[in-house]
């Protein structure tokens, strides 16, 4: 049959396509069942067959493939026109279908006898050779190479369709490398031939339309203009008409999206389509079953290889400290890394030391600019950001003012000042540009590179009342989700005044203890870096994200990032000169070094604490701070010490009225009592606090043993050996060290370790000897 004739079937079969996709893609075993009880039902195979124009499809296929279709759609609730399932304007088309085919099969049987003895010969088919050369030096991605390995056996399964690989990936992440290596060292699967286009969809001008790269197909098949269809349509069916029963290697470099794609995809068993794209091609995955593969950053030993191979293993091996630099600057993106190669490679004198110099010393993305556009980090970076809708655009710039690791969607709705659904679709964009990365289900993480690109952006293209106004609603937002939090953590700390809300901050609701645990297990990197920012125009949000934060923090045991924020809130403090913050932060850092057994340095602190309290006529500040000093000397057994500030912090809080901190006061009262051998009096002072605490429903406060649990646990394990159950003992101060350890609470720790030690050797004697063996 000649190419008309063929194109005409083709045609017709998409716009049976057409009408499905409509009817809103029903499964061909979905067609199958709506067209069991027709006149005419439907096998799978025949609905497959017919499809993909291997055979022609008859006026009872149609009827029954027309008729489930709008069954489909029916059901579905999204009826379709009458004209579109019209039976009678179906057979018209059909009849007009078969006509055009019969008219080209005369005009074959006419021309056969002519076409017989320069038929005979004739040059055999023409075999496309497009791949480009392979990159020189290729290191790394040996899994992801794997994986491709693995794809191509699925293309040439037998009963199988055509097979798509999709890469995805970030600017820069060596998607196109990756795909011309593994193209150039598989050709031999693909003897048929291979077609390569660069679709253009990120970078400089136009992306190329799917009937541009078409048309380039077909003239690697050498077909004639004159017998090129005029449509897409006409030009698809042709196309996989000379694809059928080949194996084939299709590779659509750089594409903008899946529709991009789509059309030049082949559709026969036997080929394998290679795509490559920043966008994440989601649609390809979901109805053409493409293979997802995402190329990630280069991992140290991946940059170091590829670093290698270009300026020589030699070189590498002499400076490895300042190659661990360059590793490092580069972020394990392949195209800086290539560009900062190819400086060295072209300066074999220059030590590697004074390339990672430069790389650290340089202003932005300059270290990563060059004159061709195809190795400028800056410029391939626009490809991907001129891409983007004005909304998703401004949302990338933003982000540079936030400092945090990652980003949840709502922070990124008070960044952009959006609402929550607004920012889900705009972080998707993001993600599907490739310009962020969903690292765990709602968190966006951005590229270290690419952070520095969006700050050169929002630079440039917002102004500064803007770039504030966004880092004010971000503030504002961790600040007022963070005291809500804290507040179910501990319904009794002291009352925050906020700063003046900031318009279009959105805080997150937190209904109870457990999704405010939640919340802070999510943020608390996040809110460690915002704390760590040295803004002048913000230190009232620092001063009242510390005493949020500290709450979860020691709740927590994390004593470290307790110290860093505690040092944040003081330096913010001192700069803006206000004394009620100094002092508070001075007690913070008392309480967290407290824990981490630095006595002095934690009384060196509560005494600044206390005479900036005193200053203000703070009473509950100096009451806090009297409890902090006595727990202090508890530490060191001076017990009565113990007694006199905790009496003097009792006496501060009756005089505020804080029922509260009295209540910690009596507990105190009652402890020191206790070590001091007076027992009953202690009774009668833990009662009260405990009459208290349960009053206020303070329960943290009644059993204060979190995070004190590793000590807990250690009194546990004495109770136990003195009961002489050895064993239970030991598990016990085991569980008790790991805690204490883990704390951070180190002269507590080794308190424990000894009582383990001095009960382990008895263990060790009573094991037998030959059991002592075999173990060895």
């Amino acid at each position: 049959m000649t190419i008309a004739g063929r194109t005409a079937i083709i045609q017709f079969v998409d716009e049976l396509k057409v009408l499905r996709r409509r009817a809103g893609e029903p499964s061909l075993n979905r067609v199958v069942f709506l067209t069991a009880n027709l006149p005419h039902p439907l096998p799978r195979s025949t609905i497959s067959d017919k499809l993909n124009v291997r055979s022609l499809p008859d006026w009872e296929f149609v009827a029954s493939f027309v008729n489930a279709c709008a069954a489909h759609a029916d059901r579905a609730g999204a009826p379709l026109p009458a004209e579109a399932v019209d039976l009678s304007e179906w057979s018209t088309r059909h009849v007009r279908m078969l006509r055009a085919v019969e008219g080209a099969l005369a005009a074959d049987r006419l021309a056969a006898r002519a076409r017989t003895e320069i038929d005979r010969h004739a040059p055999g088919p023409v075999v496309p050779r497009q791949l480009p050369a392979a990159p020189q030096q290729f290191a790394g991605r040996t899994a992801e190479l794997a994986a491709l390995d693995r794809t191509a056996l699925a293309a040439v399964a037998p009963g199988g369709t055509g097979v798509v690989s999709a890469i995805s990936g970030t600017a820069g992440i060596g998607k196109t490398m990756l795909a011309l290596h593994w193209a150039r060292r598989a050709a031999g699967r693909f003897p048929d031939g291979h077609l390569h286009v660069n679709l253009c969809g990120y970078g400089p001008g136009a992306p190329l339309t799917p009937a541009e790269a078409m048309r380039g197909f077909l003239a690697a098949f050498a077909v004639p203009p004159s017998e090129i269809p005029t449509t897409l349509d006409g030009q698809i069916g042709l196309y996989r008409s000379l694809l059928a029963g080949k194996r084939m290697l299709v590779v659509l470099d750089n594409a903008r999206n899946a529709e991009q794609v789509r059309p030049l995809l082949p559709s026969s068993a036997g080929c394998l389509a290679l795509v490559t794209s920043r966008d994440r091609l989601a649609s390809l995955i979901a109805v053409e079953g493409a293979h997802p593969l995402r190329l990630d950053l280069l991992t140290p030993a991946e940059s170091r290889s590829m670093l290698a191979d270009r300026v020589g293993p030699d070189r590498v091996r002499a400076e490895p400290e300042a190659v661990d630099r360059i590793i490092a600057a580069c972020t394990g993106l392949p195209l800086v890394l290539a560009i900062v190669a190819a400086r060295a490679a072209t300066h074999p004198g220059f030590p590697l030391a004074d390339l990672a110099g430069e790389l650290t010393g340089a202003r932005g993305l300059d270290a990563f600019a060059g004159g061709d556009q195809a190795v400028d980090a800056r410029r391939v970076f626009s490809w991907s950001f001129r891409g983007l809708d004005p909304p998703a655009a401004r949302l990338f710039r933003l982000l540079a003012k936030h400092p945090g690791p990652d980003i949840g969607t709502a922070a990124a709705a008070s960044l952009a000042e959006v609402s929550a659904r607004e920012a889900r679709r705009l972080l998707r964009d993001l993600t599907d540009a490739h310009l962020l990365a969903e690292h765990r289900p709602g968190r966006f993480v951005c590229d270290d590179l690419l952070r520095v690109y969006a700050a050169e952006l929002t630079e440039e293209l917002d102004s500064a009342e803007d770039q504030r106004a966004a880092t004010h609603r971000m503030l504002d937002h961790y600040l007022r989700t963070a005291d809500r939090a804290a507040r179910l953590v501990d319904p009794y700390r002291a009352v925050l005044e906020p700063p003046e809300p900031s318009a279009g901050a959105s805080p997150e609701e937190v209904a109870d203890t457990v999704q405010a645990l939640t919340w802070f297990n999510a943020e608390h990197r996040v809110l460690l870096a915002v704390v760590a920012q040295e803004d002048a125009g913000f230190d009232l949000y620092t001063h009242r994200l510390a005493r949020t934060l500290s709450t979860y923090l020691y709740q927590a045991g994390k004593w470290p990032d307790w110290v860093l924020v505690e040092e944040a809130a003081l330096r913010a403090a001192q700069r803006s000169g206000d004394r009620r913050e100094q002092a508070v932060a001075h007690r913070g850092l008392a309480r967290v070094h407290l824990r981490l057994d630095r006595g002095e340095t934690a009384l060196a602190h509560l005494r600044l604490a206390l005479d900036r309290y005193a200053e203000l006529g703070d009473r509950i500040g100096q009451a806090h701070t009297q409890l902090s000093l006595a727990e202090v000397f508890d530490q060191s057994g001076q017990h009565q010490m113990v007694l006199r500030h905790s009496r003097l912090a009792l006496d501060g809080y009756r005089a505020a009225d804080h029922p509260a901190g009295q209540a910690r006061a009596l507990n105190s009262i009652g402890w020191s009592l206790s070590q001091l051998g007076q027992h009953q009096e202690a009774v009668g002072y833990c009662r009260e606090a405990l009459d208290l605490h349960l009053g206020l429903s303070d329960r943290n406060g009644a059993a204060y043993n979190q995070p004190e649990e590793g000590v807990t646990l250690g009194h546990l394990g004495d109770v136990l050996a003195d009961a002489g159950d050895l064993d239970a003992a030991r598990d016990t101060w085991r569980r008790a060290a790991e805690l204490l350890d883990r704390a951070g609470r180190a002269g507590q720790l080794a308190t424990v370790q000894v009582k383990q030690d001095r009960v382990d050797p008895v263990e060790q004697d009573r094991v037998d000897p030959r059991l002592s063996v075999e173990l060895v």
